[in-house]
């Protein structure tokens, strides 16, 4: 049984009155008022989901309930959503249908483009199988906005690494010439789960931001790693596993841009060399090299 979220909501007030517990009347306002807002519809190709779990960890600029409930509309995103098979690719279809010219599309995992695209089918549509190309490249026109979620999507990443039959590209080579407005990429692997909310709410309350050559947002992307690091100033080392600064053995952070060493993760507790790891520059377009890092 298909049920709208206003259908929801309303069943979930009358169980709570029926139950008698306590309801917050102004979260229900805002959920509902999240039907106006421009859509997210969030496309998962060859990769690891890793960039949606990113996105579950968000603490700032909140927290993911509050961005889920009311922040944005996310009407389709395979991962979260409990609608699978045919009810899941209707709403796929009709949420691009109805909010077409309207709503954010986010392209998660690079785009197999080998054996026709077969090497990442996403679902059915009467029977046949959709490939995450043909969906990209469906729905990406339509879309008011594209954001690349992740150095997949915006690169090629691990998933286009070395010589692989799945022919995979990024969101911006795919729809090249096809969107309104340029693709938004947010490398690293995974996408900084700050970085990815706030551009999401950037673009829906503001529009786009100013981008760099790699048209990744310069608030987010404008430092090097290494020129704001703790350990810039510390004392070489010659191995992993210890305190120091590791550009000696090969860390990428001199020529990688990201928000690593001013954000961190896990909810701004540690970063890659905070746990005495050098940077392997996962938000680099050329990443990942081989080796990640040379000794």
């Amino acid at each position: 049984m298909k049920i709208s979220r206003r259908d929801f909501i309303k069943w979930s007030v009358a169980a709570a009155v029926a139950l008698n517990v306590e309801f917050n009347l102004d979260n229900v306002n805002n959920v509902l008022a999240a039907e106006t807002d421009p859509p997210i519809i969030w496309l998962q190709g060859s990769g690891c989901s890793g960039c949606t779990i990113s996105m579950l960890n968000v603490t700032n600029p909140t927290t993911i309930d509050n961005v889920l409930l009311n922040k944005i509309s996310m009407k389709y995103n395979s991962t979260l959503m409990t609608a699978s098979g045919d009810p899941a690719m209707q709403t796929l279809d009709q949420s691009a249908t109805q909010y077409s010219g309207q709503f954010i599309l986010v392209v998660e995992g690079a785009v197999p483009t080998g054996a026709n695209g077969n090497y990442c089918v996403i679902g059915e549509v009467n029977g046949t199988h959709l490939t995450m190309q043909q969906a990209v490249l469906k729905y990406g026109p339509m879309a008011k906005y594209v954001v690349a979620a992740g150095t997949c999507a915006s690169f090629g990443g691990v998933s286009a690494a070395g010589a692989n039959a799945t022919g995979c590209l990024s969101a911006s080579s795919i729809l090249s010439g096809k969107t309104v407005n340029p693709v938004v990429n947010l490398p690293g692997c995974p996408v900084h789960p700050t970085v990815l909310i706030q551009t999401l709410l950037d673009l829906i309350l503001t529009g786009m931001p100013s981008l760099d050559t790699n048209k990744r947002p310069t608030k987010f992307f404008g430092t090097k790693i290494h020129s704001v690091c703790e350990r810039k100033s510390a004392a070489k080392v010659k191995q992993p596993g210890v305190y120091g600064c590791y550009r000696s053995i090969g860390c990428l952070g001199p020529s990688c841009q990201n928000v690593c060493a001013s954000m961190k993760w896990n909810n701004g507790q540690a970063w890659c060399i905070g746990v005495n790891h050098p940077c392997i520059g996962c938000s680099n377009p050329n990443f990942p090299t081989n080796p990640l890092i040379s000794f």
